[in-house]
């Protein structure tokens, strides 16, 4: 069999070696914890703070606006949760998008629960927000708006400026679910008008277990566990230093490559799309053509699902539109919110791309989707 060929850094990345590097110390002999007042614990703060200080860097924030979490699913709760108790005075009306991830839709739905009300905002063919449709839903009462930046499965980019602006020009905290952006593309939390923005470590070659939330400085958030005062009281528990530290380190390698990187990818994705649209009549494309992520590509191919597909293609790790549950095969969620036509989703596979993809690898792809739809499609 061909050497297994990974593209679903979508879903995870790899840690980058020089991360690992970086963390290897703070995993045994510099044990200490952020909080103590000895050289133990001095070493560990100082490292804490310069993680801190990289993160911020890479996305145009100040090292004070910084809080380390678990994962971008706590960062999204707390973003979420935490603004909606701060500003339940002010108003109980949030506004998101269709095609949210669950570590969004899935703590507004907890506030709808309680008693907030949530509009949710549709997309259009291409999986993007309008900014007349938010106008449109932006009311006296209306206190958080939440949409991300970058979607998981099609790779689309939404207007975050277009949008951030007129909500926050009407009082609305904007935030922004920045997972799948943050490291792939260059993000500046200035230039996009946000008060608050989740990014995860494992989306850009950090480990798993490690996220954060960008707080813009003086939006008001309450903090939703209790306990010490770490994280500016706003994420009680000892610091996951090891980890923030690896965190530190991957936002600064993305600093150092970005935007080559993002135009390397770009590169390698179209010429994997166009290989493939020669070979298969009828191949059709998820998302935005321009913009979206430079690494991803959601494609639908015809008359076979992605699950027979990628089932054909055992080589190759990749994602599918679909899911199964209870044996029923069921379409997903964003790209029906997009009007996806059933057959297109059930047919659609994701292929996502990462810093250390070779045009090789991709060549080996490429033959081995054009030979298995062949042979699936031959009768």
């Amino acid at each position: 069999m061909p050497p297994l060929v990974y593209l679903d850094h979508n879903a995870t990345t790899p840690i980058a070696p020089s991360v690992l590097e970086a963390m290897r110390p703070w995993l045994y002999e510099r044990f200490g914890n952020p909080a103590s007042d000895h050289p133990f614990g001095r070493a560990a703060r100082t490292a804490l703070d310069q993680a801190r200080a990289a993160v911020a860097a890479l996305i145009g924030a100040t090292p004070d606006e910084i809080l380390f979490t678990a994962s971008a699913t706590e960062s999204n709760n707390l973003a979420l949760l935490g603004a909606a108790q701060a500003l339940k005075a002010r108003g109980r009306h949030l506004i998101t998008s269709a095609v949210e991830h669950p570590s969004v839709v899935q703590p507004l739905a907890h506030l709808a629960a309680s008693g907030w009300e949530v509009s949710r905002l549709p997309v259009d063919g291409h999986g993007r927000v309008d900014p007349a449709d938010l106008a449109r839903a932006l009311r006296p009462d209306t206190v958080l708006v939440s949409i991300m930046h970058a979607n998981n499965e099609v790779g689309t980019l939404q207007p975050i400026t277009e949008l951030a602006a007129p909500a926050r020009s009407q009082g609305a905290l904007f935030h922004v679910d920045a997972a799948q952006s943050v490291g792939k593309i260059p993000v500046d939390v200035n230039a996009l008008g946000v008060d608050l923005l989740t990014l995860a470590g494992h989306k850009f070659q950090a480990p798993k277990g490690i996220g954060a939330l960008y707080r813009r400085a003086g939006t008001p958030l309450t903090p939703i566990l209790h306990g010490a005062g770490q994280e500016g009281g706003l994420r009680p528990g000892t610091e996951n230093l090891a980890y923030a530290v690896g965190l530190g380190a991957a936002a600064r390698l993305a600093a150092e490559r970005l935007p080559a990187l993002s135009e390397r990818l770009r590169s390698q994705r179209d010429r994997l799309h166009a290989q493939l649209a020669a070979a298969i009549p009828g191949l059709g494309l998820n998302g935005h053509p321009e913009a979206r992520l430079p690494n991803t590509l959601s494609l639908a191919f015809p008359r076979v699902t992605g699950r027979e597909l990628l089932a054909h293609t055992p080589n190759l790790a990749a994602s599918i539109g679909s899911a199964c549950h209870a044996g029923e095969t069921t379409i997903s969620g964003v790209l029906a919110a997009m009007g996806v036509e059933p057959a297109q989703a059930l047919g659609t596979v994701r292929l996502s791309l990462g810093a250390e993809t070779t045009e090789a690898e991709l060549d080996t792809v490429a033959a081995a989707l054009i030979a298995a739809w062949r042979g699936l499609t031959a009768n």
